[in-house]
């Protein structure tokens, strides 16, 4: 499961004055404030970040049960191709978090945390609930439960981690991992939740209750206030708000080019796990418990290689050369375990532990690639990059099972990218990382500052720096 984040570690605020008399100039820097690192509201802004995390990703996760009920009702309509286009419906939620995560960040320095966190909340539940009004109408499920839902979700969840380092410094590491693991909490628990609501009272109202549950977000929303006073807003240039030297960083165009290739099939057995079992093994094995599975996994994964990949003799490239693999191999080897429902949980187990391991390490691999300045936004572009394989993934694969009427293929397929991207991320070492790359937030523009005039970074607006 994906929900890879992107905090500033530093915690200080810093804020730069250029004045220029002739062919002098002064430069004034100066903290603002320091993070308190717990007190009441700290621990309770943590818990608001981790419920956002956990309802936005805990029903993108849990897609699959979903998925059945709206592949019946393309069915009974006679839809062409309902698998492919029931697939479709979740992968574009997923895709368009990805997609919109890069303007998600620079939005929040624009908007603010508390704006953009309760926009997110209000379009994603929206969506959600304009969705048990199109339940026969495919068309409107990609806008509504799609698009809606993928927009609402990317605005809050950037918010939801940014606020973090507004009151935590010292212990952020651990209150990050403590809110991300919300999202494997709640993948735990929101199969069997939303299966009940499917038995009691169906699709519309079980789209509606999700409906209710997320906008929750907006109430959460009130409690991300930074603790530094907001300063006035400026109009910056998009140069400033896009950090566009990063694409001159070889490293980190092939590191991000290979995650994206590399996660063509990663969101095809969320998609399609309940439904494999369910061919395969029938209605009489607990279905849900597969998603389950890799939810617990992936929670531990992140906390076990989170800590591993903290130590400085631990290369992390070939951590994440080495999930990928796992995370291939164990997709591929998926439909062999037709014959045993044990062997397809430890195989999710598997999967699921170094889906874990690839999620702890974006961020730290981004900051060693890319350089504190320029981490935030490197994570921001390679989701925004990963949006169109993760999307066509599910799309693709359900066109192969409408045509073979099997899951083998599927799987296999999907399995092939992350083995292909795990070999082919080897072509890091061949290049030198840039890792001073260029702060957006630097005090000249073109090399040259403005005369007479004060930049302020827009991340001050919220005291993102």
């Amino acid at each position: 499961m994906v929900d890879s984040t992107a905090n500033n570690s530093s915690g200080d605020k810093c804020k730069i004055k250029i004045i220029q008399n002739g062919a002098s100039e002064k430069k004034d820097y100066y903290d603002e404030f320091t993070p308190p690192d717990g007190g009441a509201r700290s621990w309770l802004v943590m818990l608001g970040s981790f419920f956002c995390n956990g309802i936005l990703f805990g029903v993108i996760n849990s897609y699959s049960i979903l998925y059945e009920s709206f592949h019946d009702n393309l069915k009974k309509q006679n839809v062409t191709d309902p698998t492919s286009k029931a697939g479709l419906i979740g992968s574009l939620a997923m895709g368009t978090v990805f997609f919109v995560s890069p303007v998600s960040g620079v939005l929040t320095d624009f908007a603010g945390i508390r704006t953009t966190t309760f926009l997110g909340g209000l379009i994603a539940s929206s969506g959600m609930l304009l969705s048990s009004f199109c339940v026969d109408n495919v068309v409107a499920l990609y806008f509504t439960y799609g698009i809606m839902y993928g927009l609402g979700g990317a605005l809050a969840y950037t918010p939801s981690l940014a606020v973090l380092g507004h009151y935590f410094k010292k212990y952020l590491g651990l209150v990050n991992g403590l809110v991300t693991a919300g999202s494997s909490l709640f993948t735990i628990s929101m199969p069997y939740l939303i299966s009940a609501f499917l038995h009691r009272f169906g699709i519309e109202w079980t789209l509606r209750l999700i409906a209710f549950m997320s906008s929750f977000i907006m109430l959460f929303a009130f409690l991300f206030k930074p603790v530094n006073p907001t300063l006035k807003f400026k109009k910056v240039s998009l140069k400033d708000a896009f950090n566009m030297s990063l694409f001159r960083n070889r490293k980190y165009v092939i590191y991000a080019s290979t995650v994206a290739f590399s996660l063509c099939g990663y969101f095809v057995p969320y998609v399609f796990m309940v439904a494999f079992v369910e061919k395969v093994f029938g209605k009489g094995v607990d279905a849900k418990l597969t998603v389950s599975c890799i939810g617990i996994a992936s929670g531990c994964g992140r906390l076990i290689f989170g800590f591993i990949g903290d130590h400085p003799k631990v290369n992390k490239i070939f951590l994440q050369q080495l999930s990928f693999l796992v995370i291939g191999v164990s997709t591929i080897l998926l439909p062999s375990a037709g014959g045993s429902y044990t062997l397809l949980i430890v195989l999710l187990l598997f999967l699921g532990l170094f889906d874990g391991c690839f999620i702890s390490i974006l961020g730290p691999i981004a900051f060693d690639i890319c350089g504190a300045a320029g981490a935030t936004q490197a994570i921001g572009f390679l989701l925004g990059l990963c949006a169109v394989p993760l999307t066509l993934g599910p799309y693709v694969a359900g066109l192969i099972y409408e045509r073979t009427d099997s899951y083998t293929l599927c799987f296999v397929l999907a399995g092939i990218p992350a083995v292909i991207g795990s070999v082919a991320m080897f072509l890091t070492r061949c290049v030198k990382s840039t890792p001073k790359t260029l702060d957006p937030c630097a005090e000249t523009l073109n090399g040259k500052p403005d005369e007479g005039t004060e930049r302020t970074c827009p991340a001050e607006e919220e005291g993102r720096l």
